[in-house]
């Protein structure tokens, strides 16, 4: 992490020059110039005065702050074969940690997923075939441009009755696959 450099966006996010960040951390002009550009060390209790004068909390000073992946490739999904049948595709890498987990599925004429309740909902757009939706003694069908969304505590399943392939974009929340 470069201290000045960090010091230097948070001075000019208060619209504070070097001057007046200078004047209330009871420190020189020359100095935060110097911290800045990291041409010199800084003490613990200069970097406190500092940042007590830009109102920050040392401990959020340094945060790392983590670069949010936005776009992700077709190279970077991960395939997942259960039991043979349906081929998931994970789009987001590390979905699992997140909120909610998108899939692209796959299924041959006749494929099915597992039967497998589980807290949470699930939302379903066909992009490709037609299919039909089990929710416990219910079945609903969808086809291409359909979407299905459900509460996922219970037995339910997916499957292609189509004669060619289906290709469903399903979002779980949370993450289960």
């Amino acid at each position: 992490m470069k201290i000045g450099k960090k010091i230097k966006g948070l001075r000019q996010l208060s619209s504070l020059t070097q001057e007046e960040l200078a004047e209330r951390a009871e420190l020189t002009k020359g100095f935060i110039s110097q911290v800045e550009r990291d041409l010199t060390s800084i003490s613990l209790d200069s970097l406190i005065q500092i940042l007590d004068a830009l109102d920050m909390d040392i401990s959020l000073f340094f945060q790392e702050i983590v670069e949010e992946r936005i776009v992700f490739k077709k190279e970077d999904k991960v395939r997942i074969s259960r039991n043979g049948v349906a081929a998931f595709e994970l789009l987001v890498p590390g979905s699992t940690n997140r909120s909610m987990e998108p899939v692209r599925l796959t299924l041959k004429p006749g494929d099915k997923t597992e039967e497998e309740p589980h807290p949470g909902e699930e939302m379903g757009y066909i992009i490709k075939g037609r299919v039909n939706i089990r929710l416990g003694d219910n079945s609903y069908s969808a086809e291409e441009g359909d979407c299905f969304y459900f509460t996922a505590n219970r037995v339910h399943q997916i499957w292609n009755t189509g004669r060619g392939e289906a290709v469903v974009l399903w979002i779980t929340s949370p993450p289960f696959f």
